[in-house]
């Protein structure tokens, strides 16, 4: 319990350094802890060292773990942040308090018409790729090509107009190893998206830009990530269960 207390200590003094040189708040950050193959035993030592926030990658590993902490009255709030597919959103609608990896207009079409089922508003994040990777899932916006953000925001507007959904901002996944200068390239793309989106839909609250991860997550606070999701930096190396 010690190590997962210190590292969540030393990525909040991170976090918080960096918001400073931000000129940022570093209340502004919301940490989602990343559980990928993390032993449900280590998600409870993350939550006596104060973490609430986890993330999944996979709905049939998520639903153990969220099933366990309901069953131990945590007050934990679970994130899907892996591919979803579609013949997975009734079951991730009932675990998951918020999705951020929402890349298509039928995505969410599935996601409102089970949400709708089960008389809930699921809050989504609208994943991006601004990389231009073919490896990636997202709405594809990888430069400054009026006709691709013409199509996010064509997307957007059929997704806003969906029932029992609340978006609340964008999502990406910087490439792996990246330079200083491509990491903040990706993030400051992104930012100017969510920009795009606060003026062209403005009766929205877009608050949201989920990005940076264990390698990275300084570079997109600098560029006003308002979530980071860190998983290696907590937990260590990824593991069996």
């Amino acid at each position: 319990m010690t190590d997962i207390a210190d590292n969540v200590g030393r990525v909040r003094e991170r976090i918080s350094l960096a918001a400073e040189r931000a000129g940022r708040k570093p209340e502004e950050i919301t940490l989602v802890a990343i559980t990928k193959t993390i032993p449900t035993r280590t998600i409870e030592e993350a939550w006596h060292a104060g973490l609430r926030q986890f993330g999944e990658n996979q709905v049939q590993e998520a639903e153990l773990k969220v099933l366990w902490s309901r069953d131990a009255r945590m007050d934990l709030e679970w994130h899907m942040v892996g591919h979803l597919q579609r013949n997975k959103v009734k079951k991730a609608a009932q675990l998951f308090d918020m999705i951020q990896s929402v890349d298509s207009v039928r995505l969410a079409e599935e996601i409102s018409r089970r949400c709708h089922g089960l008389g809930i508003n699921m809050p989504l994040l609208l994943e991006v790729n601004v990389s231009g990777e073919s490896s990636k899932y997202g709405f594809v916006a990888s430069n400054l090509d009026a006709s691709q953000e013409k199509g996010l925001l064509r997307s957007v507007e059929q997704i806003l107009a969906l029932p029992n959904l609340e978006p609340q901002g964008l999502m990406t996944v910087a490439p792996y190893q990246a330079s200083e200068k491509i990491l903040y390239s990706c993030f400051s793309r992104l930012r100017q998206l969510l920009e795009t989106l606060r003026a062209t839909f403005p009766a929205h609250n877009w608050r949201h830009l989920s990005m940076g991860m264990t390698d990275d997550f300084e570079h997109a606070i600098a560029e006003g990530a308002t979530i980071v999701r860190i998983g290696r930096a907590i937990f260590g190396e990824r593991r069996d269960n």
